[in-house]
């Protein structure tokens, strides 16, 4: 029996557009029970929309949403988990002040008011067993939690309200490959019951290895739905994209030239999570930590851009020391940072794309502290351009653009500096999409042909794969392997999870 034969869920003839904008056009597929359905698409296909409207939370121009053969009118998440639908969006909902507990029980409109935590306790322990947080107590604050054992709470959350359809937007973007491997055998055992799951992922690797059949979407219509068995990655992407993955070509080291040094860190130490850390970096090269959450390469970065006031070792851009501790002081050094969270730590949402680009280059733009309009649109259109985006768009305000350009913008903003020499990113391309992803990494890619030396940290092998030149495994802190040129990915993920090097022959 095919899945079609016995669906559950139907997306039929979906539309809806915003203003002169048609963000879905005629959306059709269908879920069957106990079928883990991946939705794909790069950022601006409609995917975004297509949940949103499935969840409650937008309402269609036309089509119908259809669940065990009935039309739902789903007017609110309240209306939509009341009909069996559960989402986990990939902002996360969570509430730090409150007890891991209270996040459980937030918005489950079948919990009792009075006594509903000692009630629920049994099965809110069993939730957060099936998500690998079995450490975890009820009781303790979420403050306490780091963000990937919050999205877990997130996720286990959505499993308990026993939904008929469970839509997962990005899942596992914050999380390590061990917290996915059990967020992936919960999603499992949900669907084994009987579940439909709508899987919502970047990770086109993780698609292909968990779900049965894709979706995709391009430019608001879907254009393709394959069994996972017919699919390849590099198939997944022409269905995406429509045309062939751009693949990064990497230089060896003599490609590179014979030139010094521009950032040598050494001995760099920060309590509690990286010990006696040390590399050195040339220009023209693309330079990558490779490790779990918690495995020391986010510190690394920060600390060297001067983020962590604790941190100590000898940190030096052309020769010239930077002390630890002092952002400012390896700013004006030539060391440019963008963290991982483009929303709390790096733009401004709610400001112009030109105001956000230019933040932080106001001497560049300005004569006497007055602005020159002049220099500010001349630097404006070339960093317009440096980024691929779109010209006519400088004074809409950042929240309007999709992931994948927020994402272009912050990374921008580094870029083009002539003062910059280091460019440090932490996990670039964190829930962008693959086009917006293949973006990144040619903005990466042509910073270092210009003569900037790039370190980037990743999880994801992928992309470890296809960008870096230089790949540094770390784990507990401590580096584990330094990998000049191709290198497998089973050894990467050996490295990064056990924290121990495999054998020279495994290497070469």
């Amino acid at each position: 029996m095919s899945p079609a034969d016995e669906e559950l869920v139907r997306v039929d003839q979906l539309t809806k557009s915003f203003g002169s904008t048609r963000a879905v056009r005629g959306a059709s597929f269908g879920i069957a029970a106990g079928e883990i359905h991946a939705l794909c698409g790069h950022n601006g296909a409609g995917k975004s929309t297509v949940v949103k409207m499935l969840s409650g939370q937008e309402t269609p121009d036309s089509g119908a949403i259809r669940i065990g053969g009935g039309v739902l009118d789903l007017r609110s998440r309240q209306v939509a988990q009341r009909s069996g639908i559960a989402l986990v969006d990939q902002e996360l909902s969570v509430v730090p002040s409150l007890t891991v507990a209270e996040n459980l029980l937030l918005g489950d409109q079948r919990a009792r008011w009075l006594n509903r935590r000692r009630a629920s306790g049994p099965r809110l322990r069993s939730l957060l067993d099936n998500v690998g947080l079995g450490h975890v107590d009820l009781d303790q604050p979420l403050s306490e939690l780091g963000i990937g054992e919050r999205q877990l709470i997130e996720i286990a959350r959505a499993l308990g309200q026993d939904a008929r359809l469970l839509i997962l937007d990005e899942p596992t973007a914050t999380l390590s490959d061990v917290e996915s491997e059990y967020v992936y055998a919960a999603v499992r055992a949900v669907a084994a019951a009987g579940c439909a799951i709508l899987f919502v992922s970047h990770r086109l690797g993780e698609v292909l290895g968990l779900c049965d059949r894709v979706t995709v979407m391009r430019d608001g219509a879907v254009v393709a739905t394959t069994e996972v068995a017919d699919l390849t990655i590099d198939s997944l992407i022409v269905q995406m994209l429509g045309e062939a993955p751009h693949r990064s070509r990497k230089r060896t080291g003599g490609e590179a030239g014979k030139s010094g040094e521009v950032l040598s860190v050494g001995g760099l130490s920060v309590p509690g999570r990286v010990e006696d850390f040390s590399l050195g970096l040339r220009p023209g090269r693309v330079y990558a930590l490779a490790g779990q959450l918690g495995s020391g390469a986010s510190d690394v970065l920060r600390a060297t851009a001067g983020l962590v006031p604790a941190a100590a070792g000898d940190i030096r851009v052309d020769g010239v020391v930077v002390r630890p501790g002092h952002p400012i002081a390896a700013a004006r050094a030539g060391i440019a940072f963008v963290s991982n969270d483009r929303k709390s730590e790096g733009l401004f949402l709610d400001k112009p794309i030109s105001w956000n680009l230019l933040a932080t280059r106001l001497p560049s733009v300005t004569r006497w502290a007055v602005l020159d309009r002049q220099r500010w649109s001349a630097v404006l259109t070339d960093l317009v351009g440096l980024c691929g985006l779109d010209g006519g768009r400088t004074g809409d305000s950042v929240r309007s653009l999709s992931g994948g350009n927020q994402q272009k913008v912050f990374v921008g903003r580094g870029l083009g500096r002539s003062d910059a020499r280091v460019l440090l990113l932490d996990d670039p391309t964190r829930g962008v999409d693959v086009g917006g992803r293949a973006a990144i990494h040619r903005l990466l890619r042509d910073a270092a042909d210009r003569g900037m030396a790039v370190l980037f940290s990743s999880t994801d092998l992928e992309e470890l794969l296809d960008l870096a030149d230089v790949v540094v495994t770390m784990h507990k802190g401590v580096v584990v392997q330094r990998h000049d040129g191709d290198v497998a990915g089973s050894v990467l993920l050996r490295e990064m999870t056990h924290g121990a090097a495999a054998p020279a022959e495994e290497r070469r």
